[in-house]
């Protein structure tokens, strides 16, 4: 049997969700134009998953094919659909896009009447299928520019520093002892209560359980100080060491 030229290997990565609350064709654009410029280095040309379990209008009516042309058309690049009910698979089917199913989480419902969203769409980072705990992961090199560090089921431990461009992931907790000039993303399976550490806070973009704060979020007093993020509610607070 001769030796195949290629390899099919499961993976771990960063998504973007674009998670739909209501969908007005004519506001879409500039709303998602809006998310988009407030961290466009993530967001342009980023893969996405659009998520319709939450969408406040039937099913029916959405313009699916519409809706994904205005992803493009503001840089993003739809990978696949999350959520699509009966009223939606063929035209989910037609889009050529993966279908996922609902998040496990939630309990889907095609129209809701209470709470109100302030927005019609909202923006998140999101990781996919929880594995099995595992022992915590310690990196005693500095993470470089373009390189990705994911400590799978647990806590991550990196001992030099996190470089710009350079993104490190933890399904638990993130100490990083060193400056973190790049991205950390802790709790990617949704565990709220995860948290990151830091000596010395200068990131690009940190983020629990999905909810992320870029580097203008950050308040100046905690640039290059010794910090850590947790989740309150639905909001990152970035607190001194």
């Amino acid at each position: 049997m001769s030796t195949p030229d290629f390899q099919l290997k499961g993976s771990t990565v960063t998504v973007v969700v674009l998670e739909l609350h209501r969908y007005t064709p004519e506001l879409f654009p500039a709303q998602l134009e809006e998310r988009i410029q407030q961290a466009p280095a993530l967001f342009q040309g980023s893969p996405v998953v659009v998520d319709v379990e939450q969408l406040l209008i039937p099913e029916g009516q959405l313009d699916v094919p519409g809706l994904l042309d205005q992803c493009r058309g503001a840089g993003l690049r739809p990978i696949a659909l999350r959520g699509v009910g009966e009223s939606l698979a063929e035209a989910a089917a037609d889009s050529g896009l993966a279908i996922l199913p609902a998040a496990a989480s939630r309990q889907r419902r095609n129209i809701r009447e209470e709470a109100e969203p302030a927005r019609d769409v909202e923006i998140r980072t999101e990781q996919r299928a929880a594995p099995a705990a595992r022992p915590t992961r310690t990196i005693t090199r500095p993470v470089r520019s373009g390189q990705q560090v994911y400590a799978e089921g647990g806590d991550l431990i990196v001992l030099a520093q996190v470089s710009e461009g350079a993104e490190v992931l933890a399904d638990g907790n993130i100490h990083i002892y060193g400056a973190l000039r790049g991205r950390a993303l802790a709790g990617v399976h949704g565990d709220a209560a995860a948290r990151i550490f830091c000596q010395h806070m200068d990131a690009e973009l940190i983020s629990v359980a999905g909810h992320f704060l870029l580097s203008d979020g950050i308040a100046d007093t905690l640039h290059r100080k010794p910090a850590q993020v947790a989740l309150e509610g639905d909001a990152l607070s970035v607190e001194p060491l």
